[in-house]
């Protein structure tokens, strides 16, 4: 596509972004400000409702009051022409005492053990009426019997009286009535004169809150239903009562206390009246529901008893309005935009006429013509830009002629490295940090057996399997920038044979100082380790000699014992069990110091098992408790109940301890004490320190000990602390020995866990 072309698409598309963010901003701003007017809207009208619903209740509780009042009269002109006796009391006196003061009926009630019953009234559907399970009317009744007067929160209070809402009649669930109750403590019942209320209700659909309502949706097609909801009800299961077979619900107990509630979503309903409750602010909602795009408010109103004006908006018109201004808008626009490329389209070509004389120079440079320059003639950008190819040109003529002498430097270099990497005597080979092999020399070849082909592209499989996660933790390290250099280990050749090797392990950087792939270096020490090994066993059977004399003594005390019991045997006849017992257990010993003096002696593989290092140094107390009587040397073991395994060469160790202990008895000549302690002082380490009271090493020794023939005993070889060196580093331990002359020596092996 060419840059004219390109300009084109730019400008176009940079036109189309501003004009279709222009549409987006209008139709946003214009919803939103038809929402906001909507909102405010709904909020004038909720104040209005609010206002109406507040008069309606103050004419309400006005005419109940008034009739309560009116109730509480009756009742004390009734009680005056009945006797206070109600057994002397007769329905028909109620009859025509209700007619006479004006009351629908009346009803005494008499409060029995553990009930309050209607014995007699006016209309006969009231007797034998119990009250106990009333809620707070049984509790009013009960206060008027006990304490003459009422404290509940509902209802209309007056002295010796009490009135409750107006609800539908238990005797006559078809009525609603309003009640009054008076007892002053002259008479054994109360008397309860009451008058049919539907006046009431028929107030509210005239006069009141429904009618406020139902003219304000008149008045406003848009909003489609205003609903009054009571946050202490709404949402919960409605109290409904069973009287006389027919369910009815309790007025003073509802959820919706006004209005319609068709657009039902009772569950968010419930939520948003209480979040409005709470806040205090109007709670807005946008759904679609019974058909209709709605918008729904809910506005919390704070009086004597806090509710929450619902209303529902119908959003059709709204958005219909938004949608043609949209469209509108989106016409506008397109006629623009195509416009604008038109005329981008003519002003790219005038721009990159002058590009196309610089392109052509470009292309002979790219071809390796550096002779062709462009001539300038322009003082803007784009005669800066020639001048500026012009200068590009001239050195790259320059640079081309150094890169052409930097390169056969960098061939020459590169066959000099290839000759070092692969005249080595060292296998080096490298990996990527997948493990797969990317590059070998000839050494590889040679000690391992695999040619380049069979090992490149894929990870190496001569690993044995109880190192591989050694040899992993050593990657990870060297990852860390941690350096790995003469790592010991093992490998397989080609033909399954096992080789000892000496692996340097180093990253390779990119530029960025990146790690992307790794370098191994590798050495073969099987020769070496072969003659450590022969030295380790030199000095092993140095260690054996030694020992025999003890040996031969620690046998000899069990076989004098096994002699005693067989001649016993010879002159008494068979033995008891408890003298074959001793026999075993002494045959028992001697098995014991014999397998421990043959496998120190000799040959063994090398198998690394997890072990305890305690049982090990227990045993090796036992095995040489002959030699320490013998020299008068006692031993004082401190030995944890616990302590972790290590991962050692069990054989190798005894050899260590060995050598140790005896090196201790032998620098007391006139016995004494060795301390024996294991201790573990770190997570991932255990300690053995072992301590004697004897001659002590002067510094000047001090710093020899170790070296190869180097000993100051009379028929020492000087070999065994090298051994025993060895031993330790073979096992990623450490050994220090601390002396001061006539004080003893202190001998610390550090092993890992």
């Amino acid at each position: 596509m060419s840059i004219k072309i390109k300009l084109t698409v730019c400008i176009s598309l940079l036109v189309a972004f501003i004009l279709a963010l222009n549409i987006f901003m209008y139709y946003f701003s214009t919803k939103e400000g038809q929402e906001a007017s909507n909102r405010q809207q709904l909020a004038f009208i909720a104040e209005q409702v609010s206002k109406t619903v507040e008069i309606s209740q103050q004419d309400r509780s006005y005419m109940e009051d008034t009739i309560g009042e009116r109730l509480r009269t009756a009742a004390i002109a009734a009680q005056m022409q009945l006797d206070p006796d109600i057994e002397k009391v007769t329905n028909q006196q109620l009859i025509e005492l209700s007619a006479k003061l004006g009351v629908d009926h009346i009803t005494l009630w008499k409060k029995l053990d553990d009930d309050i019953v209607a014995l007699k009234s006016s209309d006969p559907n009231e007797i034998n009426l119990s009250s106990r399970t009333w809620d707070y009317w049984y509790t009013a009744q009960q206060q008027l019997f006990k304490n003459h007067d009422v404290t509940i929160p509902q209802g209309q209070k007056l002295p010796h009286f009490w009135s409750g809402p107006i609800n539908f009649a238990s005797s006559d669930p078809k009525r609603i009535n309003k009640w009054g109750y008076y007892y002053d403590g002259t008479t054994n019942y109360l008397v309860n004169p009451f008058i049919h209320a539907e006046v009431f209700l028929d107030f509210e659909k005239s006069t009141g809150t429904e009618a406020i309502v139902q003219k304000i949706l008149q008045n406003n097609p848009n909003i489609l239903e205003i609903t009054g909801m009571s946050p202490d009800f709404f949402g919960k299961e409605p109290l409904i009562k069973v009287k006389k077979g027919i369910p009815v619900y309790n007025l003073d107990i509802r959820g919706v206390i006004f209005g319609q509630y068709t657009y039902r979503d009772e569950t968010y309903d419930a939520i948003a009246i209480q979040s409005a409750i709470k806040t205090g602010e109007i709670t807005n909602r946008e759904l679609r529901l019974n058909g209709n795009n709605i918008l729904k408010s809910f506005i919390p109103i704070f009086s004597e008893h806090p509710y929450v004006i619902g209303i529902t908006f119908d959003n059709t018109a709204m958005n219909s309005s938004l949608s043609h201004q949209l469209f509108i808008h989106c016409m506008i626009s397109l006629i623009l935009l195509i416009v604008t490329m038109i005329a981008s389209y003519f002003l790219s070509g005038i721009i990159v006429r002058p590009v196309h004389e610089i392109l052509m120079t470009v292309n002979q440079v790219a071809s390796g013509n550096f002779s062709s320059l462009i001539h300038v003639s322009r003082k803007d950008e784009l005669g800066v830009l020639s001048s500026r190819v012009n200068t590009m040109t001239t050195n790259l003529s320059s640079h081309t002629a150094r890169l052409k002498e930097t390169a056969e430097e960098l061939r020459k270099t590169k066959e000099y490295l290839e000759s070092f990497v692969n005249h080595t005597s060292d296998a080096i080979h490298v990996s990527d940090l997948l493990g797969n092999v990317i590059q070998v020399n000839i050494a590889f070849e040679a000690m391992y057996g695999w040619a380049e082909d069979e090992v490149l592209g894929r990870p190496l499989t001569n690993i044995p399997d109880n190192v591989k996660e050694e040899y992993a933790l050593k990657i990870k390290s060297m990852l860390r920038g941690e350096s790995v250099a003469d790592y010991e280990t093992v490998r397989y050749a080609r033909d399954g044979k096992l080789i000892d090797v000496s692996i340097t392990i180093s990253p390779i950087r990119d530029q960025s100082g990146n790690i992307v792939a790794v370098a191994s270096i590798t050495r073969n020490i099987t020769a070496r380790k072969q003659t450590e090994d022969v030295l380790r066993q030199s000095e092993k059977l140095s260690i054996v000699g030694q020992l025999a004399a003890g040996v031969a003594h620690e046998i000899r005390n069990p076989l004098t014992t096994l002699i005693g019991f067989v001649q016993l045997q010879k002159m008494r006849g068979p033995l008891s069990e408890s003298h074959l017992d001793v026999m075993l257990s002494e045959l028992d010993r001697i098995n014991f110091i014999v397998s421990e003096f043959l496998v120190l002696a000799k040959p063994q593989a090398r198998n690394f098992q997890p072990e305890n290092v305690g049982s090990i140094l227990f045993d090796i107390v036992m095995f040489m408790e002959s030699q320490m009587i013998l020299n008068n040397v006692e031993i004082d073991m401190r030995l944890p109940q616990e302590t972790p395994l290590v991962l050692c060469e069990i054989n190798q160790l005894k050899q260590v301890f060995i050598n140790v202990i005896k090196n201790a008895m032998e620098s007391m000549p006139g016995g004494g004490s060795i301390i024996i302690e294991l201790t573990h002082p770190h997570p991932e380490s255990v300690m053995v320190r072992i301590t004697d009271h004897g001659c002590g090493i002067p510094e000047e020794t001090l710093n020899r000990v170790g070296e190869p023939f180097f000993t100051s005993k009379e028929n020492g070889t000087g070999l065994g602390l090298m051994v025993t060196q060895r031993i330790i580093h073979n096992h990623k331990g450490s050994l220090s020995i601390h002396s001061k002359p006539g004080q003893g020596t202190t001998v610390e092996i550090v092993l890992p866990v």
